[in-house]
């Protein structure tokens, strides 16, 4: 398997869900919104279990990254949004904005991992595009 190769695999496994447009920014381009619902969530907390913990643990000792828990925290994230898509469809949404993530640190041993947004609904924007002006 080539470096290329395991991106793509890993973008694909880790892509959101289809049914509901998920953003970061404030906007979505191309779409206007027709409602705003109001906050989403998505929350997932998980425990590395003893055998990772020991093993990161010496890994530690070498230095550099960690690839257990990076694993862990990519796969915690993209749980979260689906969570947060889920909740989202149930308020009647079928889109997020303002996607954004907050993490934290349970004992020792859990991370929680939330993932926020604002649900809207939104519609393709047919309007054609109006030139700026400065004045």
């Amino acid at each position: 398997m080539t470096a290329r190769s395991s991106i793509s695999e890993s973008a694909s496994l880790y892509s959101p869900p289809s049914d509901v447009l998920v953003v970061t920014t404030p906007y979505l381009p191309g779409y206007r919104v027709t409602k705003v619902i109001g906050n989403t969530f998505g929350l997932i907390v998980r425990s590395r279990g003893l055998g990772q913990n020991i093993w990161a643990f010496f890994r530690s000792w070498g230095g550099g990254e960690i690839k257990v828990y990076t694993n862990l925290l990519a796969q915690v994230r993209h749980q979260a949004i689906e969570r947060l898509c889920e909740h989202a469809k149930g308020l009647g949404a079928n889109a997020v904005l303002s996607l954004g993530f907050d993490t934290s640190e349970i004992g020792s041993v859990m991370t929680e991992v939330l993932a926020f947004g604002t649900a809207v609904v939104v519609e393709p924007d047919t309007a054609s595009p109006q030139p700026v002006s400065l004045r």
